[in-house]
C-alpha cells in the first residue's frame, strides 16, 4: 500500500463486520450454541464445519438479501435449514424458526466483540482530521447497536446500511451516500471490507479508494471473490490488518499530506 493512498483523506469509511467487528468469532460461538441443541449428535469438534459452512453461503443467500431478492428472515431460514440437512439435523420449519433464530440471536449478539485493531484506525483518523462512517449490508439499526455494544459507537459518524436504498454493496449508491453524509468527495475518501469484490472493487468503481483487507485465516471460500494476484494486477491495495492503514494515516499526517 503506497503512501498517497492515506494521504489527503477527507473521510474513512469501514465495513462493520469481519473489518471493525470479530463477526466470524460471534458466528463461531452463536453456532456452536445452535448446534447444541439443534444438531446434538454433532461432535463439538465439527462445529468449526458448521461455521464455514455459514460464512461461505454456497448459495448465495445472504447476498440475495442484499440485492433485494429475499427477505432477511428467509435468507436466514434457508441458511439454517442448509446447515440441517448437511450436518444431518431435521428440517427447522417455518413453524420452528422464530425459536431456532432466538438461540442464535441471542447467542450472536452476546458475543460481538471488535477487532483489537479497530478503535486505534479510527481514533488515528478522527485525530489526522479525517471524518468517519460506516457502510454495511446489514440493517442501520442493528448495526447501529452492534457498534454500540463493542464500544465504536463514539467514533462513527454515520451508518449506511442495506435499508437505506433497499439493497447493499456492491451498488455505488451506497458508498457515493455515506460520501455524501461526511461531506466529501468519493475521491478523498477511502474504504476498507473485507471482502473483495463487494467492498474493495465496488467502492473503487464508486469512485472511492478502495483497500482490501485480508486478514489471515478469515477467507470464506466458496463463491468468494478471494484473488489475490488479480487485486494486485487491478491495483487494489490489500492489508492484513488495520493496524497497515493507522500507520499510512500517521505517516501521511506527520508529512502534512
Amino acid at each position: 500500500m503506497s503512501a498517497p493512498l492515506a494521504g489527503g483523506l477527507a473521510a474513512l469509511i469501514v465495513d462493520v463486520d469481519d473489518t471493525i467487528v470479530d463477526t466470524k468469532g460471534a458466528f463461531a460461538r452463536a453456532l456452536s450454541d445452535v448446534a447444541a441443541t439443534y444438531l446434538p449428535d454433532l461432535p463439538t469438534e465439527r462445529h468449526a464445519e458448521v461455521v464455514a459452512l455459514w460464512r461461505r453461503d454456497p448459495d448465495g443467500y445472504y447476498r440475495a438479501y442484499t440485492r433485494g431478492e429475499m427477505g432477511f428472515g428467509e435468507q436466514r431460514l434457508a441458511r439454517a435449514e442448509q446447515v440441517q440437512s448437511t450436518f444431518g439435523g431435521s428440517p427447522i420449519g417455518a413453524a420452528g424458526f422464530a425459536a431456532w433464530d432466538a438461540v442464535f440471536e441471542q447467542s450472536f449478539q452476546r458475543n460481538w466483540r471488535a477487532h483489537p485493531d479497530a478503535r486505534g484506525l479510527l481514533e488515528a483518523a478522527i485525530a489526522a482530521g479525517v471524518r468517519v462512517g460506516a457502510v454495511t449490508n446489514a440493517r442501520t439499526e442493528y448495526q447501529e447497536r452492534k457498534l454500540c455494544a463493542v464500544g465504536l459507537a463514539d467514533l462513527v459518524e454515520t451508518v449506511v446500511g442495506v435499508d437505506v436504498f433497499g439493497q447493499g454493496k456492491p451498488d455505488p449508491r451506497i458508498f457515493r451516500e455515506a460520501c455524501a453524509r461526511l461531506g466529501a468527495e468519493p475521491g478523498r475518501c477511502a474504504y476498507i471490507g473485507d471482502e473483495l469484490d463487494i467492498d474493495a472493487r465496488a467502492a473503487t468503481q464508486a469512485g472511492l479508494r478502495g483497500v482490501w483487507l485480508d486478514r489471515p485465516g478469515t477467507r470464506r471460500g466458496g463463491p468468494f471473490d478471494e484473488d489475490t494476484a488479480a487485486a494486485v494486477a487491478d491495483g487494489i491495495p490489500i492489508i492484513s490488518a488495520l493496524t497497515d492503514f493507522t500507520a499510512q494515516l500517521a505517516s501521511s499526517s506527520a508529512l502534512g499530506r
